[in-house]
């Protein structure tokens, strides 16, 4: 009978701590499954380091190896303009010209009295962006030379190439942005913000600040982090 006594006894002891042992576990499952998700936002605005700018002029005439002659003249000019405007000669290159014969055109009229349309590209590729802003400004100086060049803004391509170099300061700012969120949050729902469950870092994206200044870059980036919440 003692030994019955006895041996309830202990299977009701190990009931009681198994008890406490699945609430304890319950609690902590539940304060691990307790999580908020959050995004924290940076922004920079950073000038553009380099530009590719294609200087483009047009020429008509009937008599193709005098408009080559003309060609190379005019080539010649502006290079000398642009290297006088501080850009280097191994920044500068000339494309193949693209010439179109009118008469060789079978579904085109042609009512103009120039058989061949020539185009000519000189591109400048560089890193000193406000020497080129400049030259952009001073480039009808070359109508007194009798050169009508043309730089349409919607070609000139800017850029910006030290991403890696601010990455590291916009991930932290990125990160503490989205530690505030998560800490208001904790603190208007009652809880306290625990470690860090899951992080994941947005891509970065580089765009024109306007349309008006495409030299000047805004970078942005997004990440995402998961906190834990406690009692």
């Amino acid at each position: 009978m003692k030994n019955r006594i006895v041996e309830a006894s202990i299977i009701a002891i190990g009931i009681i701590f198994l008890g406490l042992f699945i609430r304890s576990g319950i609690k902590i499952f539940s304060q691990k499954d307790r999580a908020v998700e959050v995004k924290g936002l940076a922004e920079m605005e950073v000038p553009a380091n380099k530009v590719i700018c294609p200087i483009l002029y047009k020429d008509l005439g009937n008599d193709l190896a005098q408009l080559y002659v003309d060609l190379n003249k005019k080539n010649q000019a502006i290079i000398s303009f642009i290297k006088e405007n501080g850009i280097q000669e191994n920044e500068i290159s000339v494309s193949a010209p693209e010439i179109v014969d009118r008469e060789a055109e079978r579904f085109t009229e042609n009512k103009s009295p120039y058989r061949y349309n020539l185009t000519s590209v000189i591109t400048v590729s560089t890193q000193n962006v406000d020497k080129v802003l400049a030259l952009m400004s001073r480039q009808a100086e070359l109508l007194k030379q009798g050169i009508a060049v043309t730089v349409n803004n919607y070609s000139v391509r800017y850029e910006y190439t030290k991403l890696n170099e601010i990455k590291p300061q916009m991930i932290e700012e990125a990160t503490k942005n989205a530690r505030k969120a998560a800490e208001k949050f904790a603190k208007d729902s009652g809880s306290k913000l625990g470690k860090i469950k899951s992080a994941t870092q947005g891509q970065f994206i580089i765009s024109d600040r306007d349309e008006n200044t495409p030299y000047i870059k805004n970078i942005r980036v997004v990440s995402t982090i998961t906190y834990y919440l406690e009692d």
